[in-house]
């Protein structure tokens, strides 16, 4: 189980993802099928063992993915998982033409996600309940998941730990607006408060920009809104 490690230009393996990488879905990892732990088997749909060989877990750190889907255009009902898709489409077009792959995710199944980005050491929990990272801190995201009847070679294995075991500021639980992480996460406050006409939490968290971590990768005002705004009108 292995994660490209896109932040670290000294690595020797070579990786054949640099068009995802170019187009913003620069996080990767690749994963033996027959070496997944029994949890997240039993979360993937019924799967062939002669075609489902592996299990692409694709991401996206820092702003460049928006941008680049800005230039394409926000079009159709969800956008982002669109570009996500039709990238690796072309990706398999292109890389490993003629061999079957099938997208777990997005999709109707329940994938564990953030269960397949611990197995990769790209998610930690945050008091603010959005994946953290050593290195990019929580701006990054899933985009899809796809099992394939490819034989990659598996890059190295991402190794990170939480920065939030060795944070004595807890500057994001001291900046929610109404103290939804001081004991856990109240999930009914959070969701009140984004909900009120005032709230600045509308169109961001404030806890989360309040993280230090990994700061250098932060979203742009107009992606973080957008998100935000979806996630605001689910609820």
């Amino acid at each position: 189980m292995t994660a490209h490690l896109p932040l670290d230009a000294s690595l020797a393996y070579s990786s054949p993802f640099a068009s995802l990488d170019a187009q913003g879905l620069n996080l990767q990892a690749v994963f033996n099928v027959r070496d997944l732990p029994q949890d997240v088997l039993a979360t993937l749909p019924v799967h062939d063992p002669q075609t489902d060989k592996q299990l692409l877990l694709i991401g996206h750190l820092g702003p460049l993915m928006w941008q680049q889907l800005t230039v394409r255009g926000l079009v159709g009902d969800n956008p982002v998982d669109a570009f996500a898709c039709e990238h690796l489409a072309a990706w398999f077009e292109r890389e490993r033409p003629g061999l079957a792959y099938r997208f777990v995710y997005p999709s109707s199944s329940h994938i564990g996600l953030q269960r397949l980005g611990e197995l990769a050491g790209w998610h930690h929990p945050s008091p603010f309940m959005v994946g953290i990272n050593d290195l990019w801190g929580s701006w990054f995201a899933y985009r899809a998941v796809v099992l394939a009847d490819t034989q990659l070679v598996l890059p190295p294995k991402l190794n990170s730990a939480s920065p939030c075991n060795a944070c004595a500021s807890r500057v994001c639980v001291r900046s929610c607006p109404v103290n939804a992480l001081s004991d856990g996460y109240d999930l009914a406050a959070c969701l009140a408060y984004r909900k009120q006409p005032d709230s600045a939490c509308q169109d961001r968290c404030v806890a989360r920009n309040s993280c230090p971590i990994g700061a250098g990768h932060r979203y742009s005002e107009d992606q973080t809104s957008y998100h935000y705004g979806r996630s605001l009108k689910a609820i």
